[in-house]
C-alpha cells in the first residue's frame, strides 16, 4: 500500500500552486452570515448578484430583511436560487440575530455557545453555521464541504461516508496544535473549494492536479 500523505502536507502543496485566497468576500460580518446562508446549493457568483439586489435596495441589514414582505426578499435573492426558501431561511437569522442583540453581542459569545445557538436557527446546518463562525467570528472551527468529501477520500485519508462532525474532528485534530488556526483554517476551506471546484471535479482533471503524485486515485479518478 502506499503511503498517505498526511493533512498538513495536502495544504502545503495547495497552497504553495494557488497562494492565498483572502476568503471570505464580505464588507461586515453580517454580510458574510447572509453569504453563507445564500452560498447553499449555488456558486458564489450568484450569491454576489443577491446580496449585489439587496445592497442596491438599501436592504443589506437585520432589520431590513427580518422586516421585507416574503415575496419582494424572494425577488432580491432570486439570483441566489432557491430564492423562496433562502428568503425564510434569511428572515430567520434575522430575527433570530435581532433578538439576541445584534452581530456585536453574539461575537462575545463563546465559540461553543455561538454554534449551539446557529445551529438551532431554521435553515442553518453544520457547514453553515462553520463558515459562519470561521469566516465572520474568526473561530477556529474547520469547515467541511462536499469538496473536501471528495478530495480526501480520493486521497484516502477518509472514507469519505462519516458524519460531520466526526470529519470536523479529524481535520482539526490533524492541524493542531498551530499557533494561527483560525488563518490556517480559513486559507484550507478556501484552497479545497478551489481545487474541487476548477481540478479535482466529479470527472477530475488529473493531469492538472497539483496533488497528482500524491493521489492513490490518480489513475482511475475515483
Amino acid at each position: 500500500m502506499k503511503h498517505r500523505p498526511g493533512f498538513r502536507r495536502i495544504y502545503k502543496t495547495l497552497f504553495t500552486a494557488y497562494g492565498p485566497q483572502h476568503w471570505w468576500p464580505g464588507d461586515s460580518a453580517f454580510e458574510i452570515m447572509v453569504g453563507a446562508v445564500l452560498t447553499q446549493n449555488t456558486a458564489w457568483t450568484n450569491v454576489e448578484k443577491a446580496i449585489a439586489n439587496l445592497k442596491h435596495a438599501r436592504a443589506l441589514s437585520p432589520e431590513s430583511i427580518a422586516g421585507a414582505h416574503p415575496r419582494r426578499l424572494a425577488v432580491w435573492l432570486k439570483p441566489s436560487g432557491y430564492f423562496n426558501i433562502k428568503a425564510r431561511r434569511l428572515q430567520a437569522m434575522c430575527r433570530w440575530l435581532l433578538a439576541q442583540g445584534g452581530v456585536k453581542r453574539i461575537a462575545r459569545w463563546p465559540t461553543d455557545k455561538l454554534r449551539h445557538e446557529l445551529l438551532a436557527v431554521h435553515g442553518i446546518g453544520p457547514e453553515t453555521a462553520d463558515d459562519i463562525l470561521l469566516y465572520a467570528f474568526n473561530r477556529p472551527v474547520f469547515v467541511i464541504d462536499a469538496y473536501t468529501r471528495r478530495i480526501f477520500k480520493r486521497l484516502r485519508l477518509i472514507d469519505g461516508d462519516e458524519g460531520y462532525e466526526t470529519l470536523r474532528h479529524t481535520f482539526e485534530k490533524a492541524l493542531d496544535p498551530d499557533t494561527q488556526l483560525v488563518r490556517l483554517y480559513n486559507e484550507y476551506h478556501a484552497l479545497i473549494v478551489l481545487h474541487g471546484k476548477d481540478v479535482c471535479r466529479k470527472k477530475p482533471r488529473c493531469g492538472e492536479c497539483c496533488l497528482a503524485r500524491l493521489c492513490p486515485s490518480r489513475v482511475t479518478g475515483l
